[in-house]
């Protein structure tokens, strides 16, 4: 049998997230050719559309490749695509996009396939491209950063539910009360566990402002109420982790984001999980860090260009550059 030619061409990926927006251009092969790392346009909407849209080209531009050659752009945002609209629904990080159709916005401007999704769905399609959920079926990606959220991966499929809304885990009535209308916007698990809070947690017992990265450093140096507030954050995410296991039974949950991707975390996650149930998941870190919405992004706009034999990671050079950064 004759095997089928092989698309040529190149494909778009894009992280946007609340404060920073991630573009990259790859072959399709999945080699990153080309990627940058802006400031989210603060002004959301149209304006956040023309920012990708420039930052797209000029990567085109300064890497030589001719425009028409990008065969289809994928983009992950931190919010619910609706298909019959093409708005982001729950998106309380990026501004205006629940009143425009983002996906016929961007492809009016790219002139190619576009394809949306949930920003922590594609973190978790990169991870299972070329992370840490390679080598099961069954595992969920849970991102813990400015905001928090989980892609699910089950009998090797993304789920995403009958409203695309299948883990928003932010909702979960854990860690605040979630009767306050206050933290039913971001939602109670977020309010406890995203970055503001473990700053805020920090603050509180020690009465000096620090941000997320100095509550780190400062727990490395044993400050204990440093030490304190990363524990507390990590009994918090495991309440969530043993929620989700109820429900899903993932043979492996992979710890992402800004905060649930630092190593520090993963051992009181698993002390807690462990002292809440006798029969826990594997618990792992993500092995691309801030780069594995990226990445699911051009994997899954090399689907969409129409390539259907992914390259194995060990072959691809965008899984070693993520291990090197």
């Amino acid at each position: 049998m004759a095997a089928h030619p092989r698309p040529s061409g190149y494909v778009a990926g894009v992280d946007l997230g609340g404060t920073k927006l991630r573009a990259a251009l790859a072959d399709l092969d999945g080699l990153v050719v080309d990627e940058q790392v802006q400031p989210t346009d603060p002004r959301g909407g149209t304006a956040v559309a023309a920012q990708i849209d420039a930052l797209l080209r000029q990567l085109a531009a300064r890497t030589g490749i001719d425009w028409s050659d990008v065969r289809a752009s994928a983009i992950g945002l931190p919010g619910v695509p609706d298909p019959a609209t093409g708005a982001i629904e729950l998106s309380p990080n990026v501004s205006d996009l629940e009143a425009l159709d983002v996906r016929a916005e961007l492809t009016r401007r790219l002139g190619h396939p576009v394809v949306l999704d949930n920003d922590v769905n594609m973190a978790a399609a990169g991870e299972q491209w070329l992370g840490s959920g390679r080598t099961h079926r069954h595992f969920v990606f849970v991102a813990v950063g400015t905001g928090v959220g989980m892609g699910i991966v089950l009998d090797g499929e993304l789920v995403r539910g009958a409203r695309g809304a299948a883990g928003e885990i932010s909702y979960l009535p854990l860690g605040t009360d979630p009767f306050d209308k206050d933290n039913q916007v971001k939602g109670a698990l977020e309010e406890a566990v995203a970055g503001a809070a473990l700053a805020a947690r920090y603050r509180a017992v020690s009465g000096e402002q620090a941000s997320v990265p100095d509550v780190f450093d400062r727990a490395a140096s044993g400050d204990p109420d440093a030490l304190a507030a990363i524990d507390e954050e990590a009994r918090l995410i495991a309440l969530a982790v043993v929620a989700v296991t109820a429900v899903l039974d993932p043979e492996a949950v992979v710890l992402g984001g800004g905060i649930g991707s630092r190593a520090e975390l993963v051992e009181p996650v698993r002390r807690w999980v462990a002292a809440l149930s006798a029969d826990a998941p594997l618990i792992k870190t993500s092995r691309l860090g801030d780069r594995a919405g990226l990445l699911g992004a051009v994997a899954v706009a090399r689907r969409e260009a129409g390539v259907r034999d992914d390259v194995p990671a060990h072959r691809n050079t965008s899984f070693q550059t993520a291990e090197g950064r």
